[in-house]
């Protein structure tokens, strides 16, 4: 995007912004691996990579890569691996069946909750509101309002009925690879609620 790239919009007007925004976007795509450098040419020439090649030929490319954009970085540790590589692989039901079956196997080992307990019933467990003086469940909250206590149980009960159960039971056909990327978002997100949960637990209560 040098004085060629100039010489070839010399009239139009705002050239300078026109190939500011020319050099933005020819970025993005070669930090998205999307444009290599051409090993046959000198070091200015680039081609459209294997992916960006796939991604122009295939019709639902431009899904895979958006979603993929929204796992780029970093999840919970417990979703790195299998999850991560079932999502690449396109295999989005298993994917999103072991995100979730990641939060059900840290909830179980954070609240130590017997094995029987499984998917909507263990998160009910878990996070049991307090209430009327009565202790809640390991992982609730009591400093919290108990709306909150009760839509902590809610989210994480849901959770498991929605994305979890279903592909215990049954097959479940993923066609949107957006909406795996989502499931594994919101896997990742009870998750790390799962780590603070696991915290407060572990903390002693303050003697003040």
């Amino acid at each position: 995007m040098g004085s060629t790239a100039a010489r070839a919009y010399e009239g139009e007007p705002d050239v300078d912004a026109l190939l500011d925004v020319l050099t933005d976007a020819w970025s993005w795509l070669e930090s998205r691996a999307l444009l290599a450098r051409d090993r046959t040419q000198n070091e200015a020439f680039r081609r459209v990579s294997r992916e960006g090649m796939e991604l122009a030929k295939n019709p639902t490319g431009l899904e895979r890569f958006e979603a993929g954009e929204r796992l780029s970085g970093p999840l919970h540790p417990a979703l790195e691996g299998p999850v991560r590589t079932n999502f690449h692989l396109g295999e989005y039901e298993l994917a999103s069946f072991a995100a979730m079956k990641a939060v059900e196997v840290a909830v179980r080992e954070a609240s130590g909750l017997d094995n029987s307990l499984v998917g909507v019933h263990l998160m009910r467990a878990a996070f049991q509101p307090h209430k009327n003086g009565k202790a809640g469940g390991p992982l609730a909250d009591a400093e919290a309002e108990g709306g909150e206590q009760e839509a902590a149980s809610a989210l994480f009960a849901g959770a498991m009925g929605a994305y979890k159960n279903p592909p215990s039971h049954r097959t479940v056909k993923f066609d949107d690879p957006i909406e795996a990327a989502e499931i594994i978002q919101f896997a990742d997100l009870l998750l790390r609620q799962v780590d603070r949960a696991k915290q407060r637990a572990q903390s002693p209560p303050d003697a003040s």
